[in-house]
């Protein structure tokens, strides 16, 4: 694995004035920055529609698109968004995500953009005819549209209630516009960050939603009862941290069922990905190895039990798809495997057999001795290394919590004895880019040594996450000189 680097950040947490961070100006400058500063990699998370409690991580189609990130001005200039509805969708505040507005407003913007998408290029024109070939190519995403203009006119219902088979015109022109107009602005980011040495690294939920297209469609990929609801659910067992474990309340999947068609899903969604990034993370890569099953009726996830996943065969599946090997200039669409939690030897096995790299997280190293795979001295070449990930706090955060003796081991590991945090937390960074691993990535929190008021998610808060944004002001504040000379020194580039 060649060395290198790499900033986590989604697009949601970008700056610019419409109260998300979008596909516009700021996403260019941001990779110009990444570019300026020597690091190779955007890690971004899964830009599927978020859920009502903005979490990317559970969503109504696993192929759908996040039409929050639609680029307003772009439509402005395509004479889709009026003067008026522009000037109305400004922002209140440009320190956080404003998903109330977002929800409320900008849908009902959208479909007018739609609606003058419609009337501008009727049947017959090359853009229709790219749109069309869009939703021929992307039969899953179609379905999603599908989905959520029947579930429009069955007044929100979850699929298993619906009534009507007649979708809602409106909603599905609606969905069918943001899902074509997101693709068509990523695909052109994408094309400008590659330009300019810059990869991208999308993020994939192992799991899908109950009440989603993906279920909706498809009921027989998954373990259902005769209404169509999950006979049994995901999570995790019980542990120090939780003693009712976590429910995560996911259909799981129809292991059979899948194989006996090669896994044609999961080949498909990998295939989706490959078109948006140059390379993935696999949430929850154990559950390929085993998976925890919860009986459906449980309200926790004491009583679940360990059975065994599709394992290598999965694996290959996706590789295959992703034309792992088959790149004619060597450069193969990188696969993290998201190996945290309670990882056995089998996992391990199959983390090993996969051949993708596994993950490295800072902060857990300090929870046990110095044997801890997440110590810094004990990564290998073949590991991404983080700081933290979204789902913990910032690194200035998580010291500051710590008690004396913890903080001290932090600052000892990594050869500062004096007092001054700033000083500490230079000899931190230090410390990872050092290491052995073969990709580093941080997150932006981490490189402004921000606090845990910029904290991106705490799980299981159900408010409070995921609007965190960083201001054009605030990246100023780097030096892309001081950050590329690390890169150099430390064989990143």
């Amino acid at each position: 694995m060649k060395r290198a680097s790499g900033i986590l950040m989604h697009i949601s947490s970008l700056w610019g004035d419409y109260s998300e961070g979008s596909f516009g100006l700021p996403a260019r400058e941001w990779i110009d920055f990444l570019a300026q500063s020597g690091f190779t990699y955007w890690q971004v998370l899964p830009f599927c529609l978020p859920d009502s409690f903005n979490s990317p991580y559970s969503s109504y189609s696993a192929f759908s698109l996040n039409p929050f990130f639609i680029d307003l001005p772009d439509l402005y200039a395509r004479g889709l968004v009026t003067d008026a509805e522009l000037e109305a969708a400004r922002q209140k505040t440009p320190y956080s995500c404003e998903f109330d507005r977002l929800h409320k407003e900008r849908l009902g913007l959208l479909s007018h953009a739609a609606e003058r998408f419609d009337r501008r290029y009727g049947t017959l024109c090359a853009e229709r005819e790219e749109m069309n070939n869009f939703f021929r190519d992307h039969p899953h995403t179609a379905e999603f549209c599908r989905f959520m203009a029947l579930k429009k006119a069955n007044g929100g219902k979850p699929w298993q209630e619906w009534d009507s088979d007649i979708p809602d015109e409106a909603e599905e022109r609606l969905w069918r516009f943001s899902q074509y107009i997101f693709f068509v602005q990523w695909r052109k980011i994408k094309k400008y960050a590659n330009e300019h040495g810059v990869k991208i690294i999308g993020d994939v939920p192992i799991y899908v939603s109950a009440d989603s297209a993906d279920v909706w469609a498809a009921p027989d990929q998954f373990c259902l009862d005769e209404n169509g609801d999950p006979s049994s659910v995901a999570g995790v067992p019980p542990d120090y941290f939780c003693a009712d474990g976590q429910r995560w309340g996911n259909p799981l999947y129809n292991w059979k069922r899948m194989r006996s068609d090669g896994y044609l899903w999961w080949r498909e969604r990998a295939g989706f990905m490959t078109e948006l990034f140059d390379g993935m993370r696999i949430d929850h890569f154990r559950g390929f190895e085993s998976y925890f099953s919860i009986p459906a009726g449980e309200k926790t996830a004491r009583n679940g039990k360990w059975l065994p996943g599709p394992g290598m065969e999965l694996v290959d599946a996706i590789r295959d798809a992703c034309g792992i090997g088959k790149s004619a200039d060597g450069e193969d669409f990188l696969i993290i495997a998201e190996d945290l939690g309670e990882i056995t030897d089998e996992v391990r096995r199959l983390v090993y057999e996969s051949g993708f790299p596994g993950m490295r997280v800072l902060q857990f190293g300090f929870l046990g001795d110095a044997d801890s795979p997440h110590l810094p001295h004990n990564y290998d070449s073949c590991c991404v290394a983080y700081t933290g990930t979204h789902d913990n706090n910032t690194l200035l955060g998580y010291v500051w919590e710590q008690d004396d003796g913890t903080r001290r081991r932090i600052m000892d590991y990594c050869g500062y004895s004096g007092s001054d945090w700033n000083a500490c937390y230079d000899a931190v960074l230090r410390t990872m880019f050092a290491s052995h691993a073969g990709l580093l990535i941080l997150p932006v929190q981490d490189l402004l040594l921000y606090g845990s008021d910029t904290r991106l998610n705490t799980p299981g808060r159900s408010t409070g996450n995921w609007s965190y944004r960083l201001t054009r002001d605030q990246l100023r504040d780097l030096d892309p000189s001081s950050l590329r000379r690390r890169n150099e020194l430390y064989g990143r580039i």
